[in-house]
């Protein structure tokens, strides 16, 4: 049996049609502003109470539509509230105006750039590793990343940690065998499931990441020394499987054309020692003396 959904955990949702052109306004001020001068030199000039009530309510006025501006820049959101609840968001650029007690809280939308701390995570095989990413990252709906998390770029923050402990933990650092998916080998491919990752854990507050990357990964200090020495024994062994492979095919096709031209007659054991011979010089890694044979062929 399921727990009733709670109507207060439901996730906001960003809503416009709030805010009013402040030009519009901003003349409106000025005409008021203009109307406040006139009373008083009316009133100077020996305007009565009925003046005096006029010149109250105009600079009432003033005030009122003065407390009502803000402005918004490029790439720039405000949020609406009144008394605490959300009334919706304006994206509009330039100066702005609403009634004076609704609450203005801004945000920016713009694109936002987090290189994380480097931290220690298993992969897949168990072998500790170091892990940084890089992100860019934007709100995309500024009613969940106010309302919904209580800081929402320490939250992007903290969700970066764990997806990529996730991501990590996924796959093996290296394949020697090249037969898996790894994180050193398949760098595109992680950073897309590193993406989709942080794109479903910071939708809970409105936020989408743009792309992401691992700026570090290498093995852990205690485990370093002897992986790098494994790398080496891979390479060298790889190394000598071509180099055996090329040789075998060099001395095969030696024997093969002194055959066919008949160059000269070998056994078996004079053709074993020529085999001898050529691997040596041919896998050898020094430089082979040759012996001349000044006697006869046997």
């Amino acid at each position: 049996m399921t727990d009733p959904v709670d109507p207060l955990r439901q996730p906001s949702r960003e809503a416009g049609g709030v805010g009013s052109n402040g030009i519009a306004m901003l003349f409106l001020l000025l005409l008021d502003l203009a109307a406040i001068i006139f009373g008083v030199l009316a009133l100077m000039a020996g305007g009565g109470p009925l003046m005096v009530l006029a010149l109250a309510g105009l600079l009432f006025a003033f005030l009122f539509i003065l407390v009502g501006f803000y402005s918004l820049q490029p790439n720039e959101a405000a949020a609406i509230t009144l008394f605490g609840a959300y009334r919706g968001t304006d994206r509009v650029n330039g100066l702005r105006w609403t009634w004076p007690w609704m609450g203005k809280k801004k945000i920016s939308c713009r694109a936002n750039n987090l290189i994380s701390q480097q931290i220690k995570v298993n992969d897949l095989r168990g072998n500790p590793i170091e892990i940084a990413a890089q992100l860019v990252w934007r709100v995309t709906d500024t009613a969940q990343a106010l309302f919904d998390v209580d800081d929402y770029r320490a939250f992007v923050a903290a969700q970066v940690e764990v997806a990529v402990r996730t991501i990590g933990a996924r796959y093996p650092y290296d394949d020697f065998e090249h037969k898996e998916v790894t994180l050193r080998g398949d760098h595109d491919r992680v950073s897309g499931e590193l993406r989709t990752e942080l794109i479903n854990r910071l939708a809970v507050a409105g936020i989408t990441v743009d792309e992401c990357g691992f700026t570090h990964l290498a093995y852990a200090p205690e485990i370093a020394g002897a992986m790098l020495r494994r790398q080496q024994a891979a390479a060298v062994v790889a190394a000598r499987e071509t180099l055996v492979a090329g040789a075998v095919g060099m001395v095969e096709m030696a024997l093969a054309q002194l055959s066919e031209k008949n160059v000269v007659e070998l056994d078996d054991e004079r053709k074993a020692a020529m085999v001898s011979n050529l691997m040596v010089v041919l896998c050898g890694e020094r430089e082979t003396q040759p012996i001349v044979n000044a006697g006869s062929l046997y």
